[in-house]
């Protein structure tokens, strides 16, 4: 039996428990089930299939949320689907909707914090009192703050016109190092990858540093073997348009264009996405560059 095909066994058990309430207690004897289903999701390789099927799962795991609030993989799994879903398939046509769904993947990340998470979108804390909270967190915070980070700087960039969204920027930017300082290579170099997005992303003024920020990319290419397409894609297209540096932007998307999305099976999801994104970021060349 293939562990796909159990993690459904088991997700099916709990949806029939659901409906008889006893869905608490199937999800605190099959601990294994969330962190099944969401590697499940990222392992499919068809695009058209996970578009469909991702909606209507993140709603089920919405449901058995219902019936067990506090439970951490829940909650993580919901910010890591929302904030996916998002990022693969919406934003790059419907940036509103895109950035009311990255605010939910934050905020169920922030719950699965607990009393600490809500500091962190506190845009009146104080540095020391921000610097003692992360460094408070531990493994088993891990997971849900780098979701609740990775949804509010997708968030931020989307809004860098509203005071909101500039009003958040140090906070984003502290728990960014707080990630890298607590497991800077999860799946293959993502912190290394936020951090570059960042720091190539925002103007000068707002703390850009695209020199720094090609260093965190060149690190996560050095992680990941050049098989993790995100890191090329966004490579290209925040730090490559940001200094006009075409050559760099077509090696790096041409890269992802002849790559393989199954060599890495756990994010083939993933790759197979981004090698559709980057063929059509490519035909926008010209325009992207003077």
């Amino acid at each position: 039996m293939t562990d796909l095909f159990k993690a459904f066994i088991i997700l099916l058990t709990g949806v029939v428990l659901f409906f008889s309430g006893c869905v608490k207690l199937a999800l605190r004897l099959s601990p294994s089930l969330i962190p099944s289903f969401t590697e499940a999701i990222f392992e499919e390789c068809d695009p058209g299939l996970s578009k469909d099927a991702i909606p209507a799962n993140l709603k089920i795991l919405e449901g058995l949320l219902k019936n067990d609030p506090g439970n951490k993989r829940i909650l993580t799994a919901l910010s890591m689907g929302y904030a996916g879903y998002s990022m693969l398939f919406i934003d790059e046509y419907d940036p509103e909707r895109a950035s009311a769904l990255f605010l939910r993947a934050r905020n169920y990340g922030i719950q699965a914090l607990g009393d600490k998470g809500r500091v962190l979108i506190n845009p009146g804390v104080s540095k020391l009192d921000l610097q003692d909270i992360l460094g408070s967190l531990g493994d088993q915070d891990f997971v849900g703050l780098l979701w609740a980070t990775v949804s509010q700087n997708a968030w931020i960039s989307i809004n860098l016109d509203k005071p909101k969204a500039i009003a958040l920027l140090n906070n984003t930017e502290a728990c960014l190092k707080r990630i890298l300082q607590m497991n800077p290579n999860y799946l293959y170099g993502l912190p290394y990858i936020l951090m570059g997005s960042a720091l190539s992303a925002r103007p000068p003024m707002l703390g850009g540093n695209p020199q720094t920020a090609k260093g965190y990319f060149e690190k996560a290419m050095e992680i990941s073997r050049g098989k993790s397409f995100l890191v090329q894609y966004l490579f290209a297209y925040y730090y490559a348009v940001r200094v006009q540096d075409k050559n760099l932007f077509l090696k790096l998307i041409d890269d992802i264009a002849i790559g393989e999305p199954h060599d890495l099976k756990d994010i083939c999801l993933i790759n197979s996405v981004i090698q559709q994104k980057a063929a059509r970021l490519k035909k926008k060349v010209n325009e992207l560059f003077i």
